[in-house]
């Protein structure tokens, strides 16, 4: 391990994008201090199984409670000291965001604001908040531009997550925290939710079970593989927002260091094409349910990646092809 590193604060270190993007910054030689919830939204195993494989590393230590818990979560910084943070821990979901509102509300929003609260007293150098494609609700005009508005979600998910862009604005803004809010678009791969489509249909197809196909079938999302998701959230660590400023000293009371950046694989596909490729490398049909949109559900996603590749010169790139591919194999051989 390289001793230089720093150390790091992962939320959300047993989910899905925490535990790759932990394992990476472990890999690289990072001091990662992971903290998760461990809650019952989904099978649990899931969550410990990535915990376990984290914690067979030296440079890593983890933490399993809520981020609502502040004095827990300040004790930790004031223990470790992390100088960069992390945060991909929230309660996830569209549809669940309806028949459970308040449960967005105490992990997404009190849980963000008490990450702000601790970057705050302790000086994190950048901040890194993980966001949504929803948050642009069913605008016609694509693809999906970080300038564009933003204030008409369609979830209560979405709003979530809107609020805590909001909420991180007005901490950049008052007390000068570099932040960097990350909007993923439809992040799919290995060790993925099990209430995600790819998943669900997989388990489905593999057990001759219907699956629900949401509005016909003609929805399009914006599909990005996890490993583009981790390179460009490990490559923007150290590109904190005020070092790119220009005008910075000039403006110093005024200027705002927060930057919200679109991560996507800009290729917009359709479900039925999505469903067919599971189908491919199941080597089996599956038995379709063709039914109408889901409330919450946008029809279509799409990713502007243009200020992504200029800040980091990197832009997602793996196929949807390769990606089911890579999802299908580690399900077949962690499902037995």
């Amino acid at each position: 391990m390289n001793e230089n590193k720093k150390t790091i604060l992962v939320t959300g270190s047993a989910g899905f994008i925490g535990f790759h993007v932990s394992k990476y910054l472990l890999i690289q030689g990072w001091h990662v201090i992971g903290i998760d919830g461990i809650t019952d939204y989904y099978d649990i195993k899931l969550k410990k199984d990535r915990h376990k494989i984290l914690s067979k590393f030296d440079n890593f230590v983890k933490y399993e409670f809520m981020l609502e818990n502040f004095d827990e979560l300040k004790s930790i910084c004031s223990l470790h000291k992390p100088e960069i943070i992390i945060h991909l821990a929230a309660q996830a979901g569209v549809r669940f965001s309806i028949e459970n509102p308040k449960s967005y509300l105490q992990a997404n929003i009190i849980g963000t604001f008490n990450i702000l609260e601790v970057s705050k007293l302790f000086e994190i150098k950048h901040l890194l908040i993980s966001s949504s494609s929803s948050v642009y609700g069913n605008q016609e005009t694509k693809p999906l531009n970080e300038k564009d508005n933003t204030d008409y979600p369609i979830s209560f998910y979405a709003a979530s997550k809107k609020s805590c862009e909001t909420l991180s604005h007005s901490y950049s803004y008052t007390y000068k925290i570099p932040i960097t809010i990350l909007r993923f678009f439809t992040v799919y791969g290995p060790w993925g939710r099990p209430d995600m489509a790819i998943f669900k249909f997989t388990k489905n197809i593999l057990n001759d079970k219907e699956i629900e196909v949401y509005n016909y079938g003609e929805m399009k999302r914006d599909f990005t593989y996890i490993d583009d998701i981790v390179l460009a959230v490990c490559k923007l660590i150290n590109k904190v927002p005020l070092n790119d400023c220009n005008d910075y000293m000039e403006n110093v009371n005024n200027y705002v260091p927060l930057r919200t950046i679109n991560i996507g694989n800009s290729k917009p596909v359709e479900l039925k094409n999505f469903i067919k490729l599971i189908e491919k490398n199941l080597n089996k049909k599956s038995i379709a349910k063709f039914i109408k949109n889901q409330k919450g559900d946008v029809l279509s996603t799409w990713a502007d990646t243009s200020l992504l590749e200029d800040i980091i010169k990197f832009k997602p790139k793996t196929s949807l092809e390769q990606g089911i591919k890579k999802f299908v194999q580690w399900y077949l051989e962690y499902y037995k």
